[in-house]
């Protein structure tokens, strides 16, 4: 699934090359893609008709285009392989094609909804008067926010009584950070995904934080994490910060920072990624 530093980038294209244009008309060629539209698709390609595009946002991991004239926005769900590509209007029709957004300009190219396994899609919703989408209000402010306020993070991570992996995965108390970025971080603090949050003092918190911050920058500067062709920017190009992950996906290869090998432990449905003497298990109480 893609995580904050992979829906930024997107957001980023998506910007440069859809802000500010206004969609001719909408069509969709799977009706999947629009499930999560409870009107259908016909509806939802009518109400983007004539419609002019702001300034695409995110929160965590969800991106959406609002709407200027409407009080609505087109929230997209990128699942396991969606993509938002821009493409000539003469380009080919991709393969696994699902909705393309045509504009009503000279400039020759429109918005494709990409998606081989169908699992994501493109619905359009009510905004709240902070242009939040009204399905996401209850997601956190990510760590990259200005307004992300770690003092209120810290005090319901106590609270939470969690351990500290779920607990960064909980897109209620932090947004954005998900399987790759989380062990990540993790191995730069030298903190073990089972690490009970009760535990966790402020400074430990805020440094925590620090590195869930360098990691994603790290990865934004990449271009994002891809291991296959899945995960793309609008360009169709991959990221390539794979190259460059401490942690993720590197069972029994060296920890780069001890040299012990590095361990994998089946997770929550997910595998965890760890060095068995630089992040210390906690103690199990007797």
């Amino acid at each position: 699934m893609p995580e904050l530093p992979e829906v930024e980038v997107v957001r980023r294209g998506l910007e440069r090359w859809v802000a500010h244009r206004t969609v001719s008309d909408a069509e969709v060629l799977h009706p999947r893609a629009v499930r999560r539209h409870v009107a259908g698709a016909e509806d939802f390609a009518r109400r983007l008709a004539g419609h002019r595009v702001g300034t695409p946002s995110r929160r965590g991991k969800y991106l959406w285009l609002p709407l200027e004239d409407s009080g609505q926005a087109i929230l997209a769900h990128l699942g396991m392989s969606g993509q938002l590509l821009m493409q000539p209007a003469e380009a080919p029709d991709e393969k696994h094609l699902r909705i393309r957004v045509r504009f009503a300009d000279d400039l020759g190219t429109e918005l494709r909804f990409v998606d081989q396994r169908t699992f994501g899609g493109l619905s359009l919703h009510d905004t709240a008067p902070d242009g939040l989408p009204d399905v996401i209000a209850h997601i956190a402010r990510d760590p990259l926010d200005p307004l992300f306020d770690e003092d209120a993070f810290h005090r319901a991570l106590r609270r939470k009584r969690t351990t500290i992996k779920r607990a960064l995965l909980d897109q209620s108390l932090i947004s954005g950070v998900g399987n790759i970025y989380a062990d990540e971080a993790l191995w730069r603090a030298r903190i073990h995904y089972d690490r009970p949050t009760s535990g966790f003092t402020r400074p430990r918190t805020l440094a925590l934080l620090g590195h869930v911050r360098d990691v994603m920058n790290a990865a934004l500067s990449a271009g994002g994490t891809s291991f296959d062709s899945l995960y793309v920017n609008v360009n169709g190009e991959s990221g390539w910060f794979d190259r460059s992950l401490d942690a993720y996906g590197r069972e029994g290869l060296p920890c780069r920072r001890c040299g012990t090998p590095m361990r994998r432990r089946p997770w929550m449905n997910r595998s965890s990624y760890f060095c068995l003497r630089c992040q210390r298990a906690p103690r199990v109480a007797s």
